[in-house]
């Protein structure tokens, strides 16, 4: 019995080794006679796109015996794992390595943002391989694009309306651009589109331009927009380097929102009248004037009459007193 528990507690811990040599994605595999090994493998992404990943591998060579014979080169070969097909071969030419140096060599190799790959490298002397690695590459998908990297943000929108006519509403949609980056942005396009929400049928578009924004600035681009109305819009804008979208950002426009109500979830339309919602140019608050003492005196109907009707009975106590006073005489 004790003999089968030291079986299984071996048998687990040659499972945990070999499932830790794998995840660490780098397996070396030096060449039998060879001085050579490739004893580490670095990436990081210089780029990410929505359908491709730019990856900057660099590899560790060492020499531990003699001088090279010959010049050397590093080749860089990434299959895909679901097939094992080819998918990018790159080759670098190393040169002549010295012994006991240890070397780098950069490669930037692009890949689809999608699947797994197996990376393997593969040191060359006079045609004859010296050494060779390889490492995995997982969640390419998951890597997040460098839409940002423009400098710019959309950091919010605002809208009002301008005009309502024959079921058209005119919309203002103000756009806030901030520059987040260390210099002055370039001026990029920008196009701006109305879509209904439900049948996402596009209602309006229309293009305009960034202009140049100073670093930690915030500027607003203005845009109208008429769709029809008694329905909800999703604004989307889009900002576009050539023919290459490097910004999105989205916000929303309710002309027939709706509220839930009762216990049942009910929900119901809330009547919306947009012509209320026009923004007229010019408009000021007008200002408060003398007018207003009038204005609160005729606001009191009858105060005059009053006053007038206790006037007259004071009077008229006054000479009924005398009155008296005189009979008594």
């Amino acid at each position: 019995m004790e003999k089968r528990d030291r079986k299984k507690h071996f048998i687990l811990i040659l499972l945990l080794v070999v499932s830790f040599t794998v995840s660490a994605g780098c397996i070396k595999d030096f060449e039998e006679g060879s001085n050579y090994g490739i004893t580490d493998i670095e990436m990081s992404a210089d780029s990410v796109k929505s359908s491709y990943v730019d990856l900057n591998v660099t590899a560790y060579i060492e020499n531990r015996g003699a001088d090279s014979k010959g010049n050397t080169t590093l080749l860089f070969k990434a299959f895909r794992q679901q097939t094992g097909l080819l998918e990018v071969s790159e080759e670098n030419e190393v040169g002549v390595i010295e012994e006991g140096d240890t070397v780098t060599v950069s490669q930037q190799i692009r890949l689809p943002r999608e699947g797994s790959y197996t990376l393997r490298l593969d040191l060359y002397e006079d045609e004859q391989r010296k050494a060779s690695s390889s490492i995995t590459i997982r969640n390419l998908e998951a890597m997040q694009t460098d839409l940002q990297e423009i400098g710019l943000q959309i950091s919010g929108m605002d809208f009002m309306v301008k005009n309502v006519t024959s079921g058209k509403v005119l919309i203002e949609s103000d756009i806030y651009l901030k520059n987040e980056g260390s210099k002055s942005t370039e001026n990029y396009r920008m196009l701006v589109k109305a879509r209904e929400m439900d049948a996402r049928l596009l209602a309006d578009k229309e293009w305009t331009d960034t202009g140049t924004i100073e670093p930690e600035a915030t500027a607003i681009r203005t845009v109208s927009l008429t769709v029809p109305d008694d329905y909800n819009y999703a604004v989307e804008v889009s900002i576009w380097d050539d023919d290459v979208i490097v910004m999105t950002g989205e916000d929303y426009v309710q002309l027939n929102p709706e509220k839930v109500i009762s216990k049942e979830e009910e929900v119901q339309n809330k009547n919306i009248q947009t012509g209320d919602f026009i923004v007229e140019e010019g408009f000021e608050e007008p200002m408060a004037t003398e007018e207003t003492s009038e204005s609160a005196s005729e606001a009191a109907p009858g105060l005059g009459s009053l006053m007038t009707a206790g006037i007259i009975l004071s009077a008229l106590l006054v000479i009924r007193i005398k009155s008296r006073r005189g009979k008594d005489e």
